[in-house]
């Protein structure tokens, strides 16, 4: 059986993922598995899942803008986000304010938001948002309160899992599929 992103979505959420228009990420436990890494000197290195970020171009391509969003003023999660083209936010102090103003750039309601994230600092946006994303490992207090979960983990393709999910709500499969198959 060929791979449906929307098999293991519920069908009540369809409707919802068809109207995103703005995909909000989360970077530690969300695109990266949430440890940290530091040197000797003390810098800091993650380990971010490639297919997560083609999932991220994908939504780009296809009409969806995908923000990167952090509260940890991270040099890698700036690097990342540049490499990949998107916007990302660092030291965010507030995600909900910056997601509202995120809403207000290009038009949209909280209602065509997807946010994707796995701990407290993630909770007041998830609330907000039309659709409230955790990955698989994401802490309880999160799963709880989420529109859904991912089956993969945080960094281990949980951001790719959402990806293909809004791309074949809005009926993009095709499209995507087209581009690689030539």
């Amino acid at each position: 059986m060929p791979y449906s992103p929307l098999e293991h979505f519920p069908s009540a959420l369809h409707v919802t993922a068809s109207a995103i228009r703005l995909a909000c990420f989360d970077v530690d436990g969300t695109l990266t598995d949430g440890r940290l890494f530091y040197d000797h000197a003390g810098n800091e290195s993650k380990a971010y899942y490639v297919q997560d970020g083609l999932g991220l171009k994908l939504l780009q391509q296809h009409g969806i803008h995908p923000v990167l969003i952090t509260a940890r003023n991270s040099l890698s999660a700036q690097k990342r986000g540049a490499d990949l083209g998107i916007d990302t936010q660092i030291a965010v102090g507030d995600k909900l304010a910056s997601v509202r103003a995120l809403c207000q750039q290009h038009g949209i309601g909280l209602e065509q938001v997807a946010f994707m994230g796995d701990d407290l600092p993630d909770l007041a946006p998830l609330c907000a948002v039309g659709l409230a994303v955790a990955p698989a490992d994401a802490h309880p207090w999160i799963t709880e309160r989420v529109h859904w979960q991912t089956r993969a983990a945080g960094g281990r393709g949980a951001a790719r899992e959402l990806c293909d999910v809004l791309l074949a709500a809005q009926g993009k499969l095709d499209a995507v599929l087209a581009r690689y198959a030539r």
